[in-house]
C-alpha cells in the first residue's frame, strides 16, 4: 500500500506520541500541522545549542554542521528566520554561517530593537552579580563550577563537576544570597541567572513577530528556557521540543537533535 508506506516513512524512528501526549512532528498529524502552518510569511525561530547543534562538553567548540547550515541558508532566502538563544548575541552570530533576520541572545534579554538602554543596565547588574558569586563560589578544579558572564545574563555551569547534584545545590544556595535577587532558570547542567524584569523567550518571540509583521511563528527548542515559549500555548506559535524523553508544553516533539536536518527539509518542502 503506497499510502501506508508513505505514512510509515513519515514517522520512522519517531514514536507517534510522547508519554505526556505530545505528537511527533514526523507523524502524519505532525506533518499535516506543519505544512498547514508554514508559509513564507511565517517567522521560523530556533534555539541554537541542543537544537541546531548538539550539546557538547565544551560549548566553545559548538559549530553548525554543513548540512544544517546549507538548509538554514536556503530557509533564510525564503522566509524570515530568527535565532533565540541563551548565548550572547555576538557569540551566537559567530557560530551560525548564515544570516537570520533576528538574533536574540541571553534567553530573550539581548538583541530586541529598542531595548539598548535596558541592556546597558543589565550589563552593570551582571558585573555586580559576578563579583558576588565569585566570592560565594570560589573556583577550584574540584568544584567543576564555571561562572560565565554573557553580558546581560550569567550562567553557572556544572557539567564538569564530579558531583553534579551537589554542585547544583551549591549554585542555588549562592544565587539565593546575591542582591538584587535575579530570575533563575535551570538548563542542562547550567543555572541561568537573569535580571528579574528581562524579557523571557516567549515575550521576546512575540516582540520579534510584531517587528517582522508575522502573524505566526514556528519555534524549535530543547531546553527549560524554551518552555517560556511553549507554555504560552499561543495558537499563533507552533512549538516543537527537541527530545521525546522530556516532558514539556510544546504540542509537538522531535525525537533527536540529529533529525533537525530532516525537519528543515520538511519546512523547505512546505514553502
Amino acid at each position: 500500500d503506497p499510502a501506508a508506506g508513505a505514512a510509515g516513512a513519515a514517522h520512522r524512528g519517531c514514536g507517534m506520541t510522547a508519554a505526556d501526549g505530545r505528537t511527533c512532528i514526523f507523524s502524519p498529524a505532525g506533518l499535516s500541522a506543519l505544512r498547514n502552518f508554514a508559509n513564507r510569511a511565517t517567522l521560523f525561530t530556533f534555539d541554537l545549542d541542543g537544537t541546531l547543534t548538539p550539546i557538547i562538553d565544551d560549548p566553545s567548540g559548538t559549530r553548525i554542521s554543513v548540512d544544517v547550515r546549507e538548509r538554514m541558508v536556503r530557509l533564510c532566502s525564503l522566509a524570515d528566520v530568527a535565532i533565540l538563544t541563551g548565548r550572547a548575541r555576538e557569540d551566537a552570530r559567530s557560530r551560525l554561517g548564515f544570516d537570520p533576520r533576528f538574533i536574540v541572545g541571553n534567553h530573550g534579554a539581548e538583541g530586541i530593537p529598542g531595548q539598548e538602554e535596558r541592556e546597558r543596565v543589565y550589563a552593570g547588574l551582571c558585573r555586580n552579580w559576578e563579583d558576588q558569586l565569585r566570592v560565594l563560589l570560589p573556583g577550584s578544579p574540584r568544584s567543576g563550577i564555571v561562572i560565565e558572564n554573557k553580558g546581560v545574563s550569567l550562567s553557572a555551569h556544572y557539567r564538569k563537576a564530579p558531583r553534579r547534584s551537589a554542585a547544583r545545590r551549591e549554585i542555588l544556595q549562592a544565587v539565593q544570597q546575591i542582591t538584587p535577587r535575579p530570575r533563575e532558570v535551570p538548563g542542562k547542567c547550567v543555572e541561568n541567572i537573569l535580571p528579574a524584569d528581562a524579557l523571557h523567550k516567549g515575550e521576546a518571540l512575540l516582540r520579534i513577530m510584531a517587528l517582522a509583521g508575522s502573524d505566526r511563528a514556528v519555534f524549535v527548542g530543547d531546553d527549560e528556557t524554551d518552555e517560556d515559549v511553549f507554555r504560552m500555548r499561543n495558537d499563533r506559535i507552533l512549538g516543537i521540543r527537541v527530545g521525546d524523553g522530556l516532558s514539556g508544553q510544546a504540542a509537538f516533539f522531535l525525537s533527536d537533535q540529529k533529525k533537525i536536518a530532516r525537519l528543515l527539509d520538511e519546512i523547505l518542502e512546505a514553502l
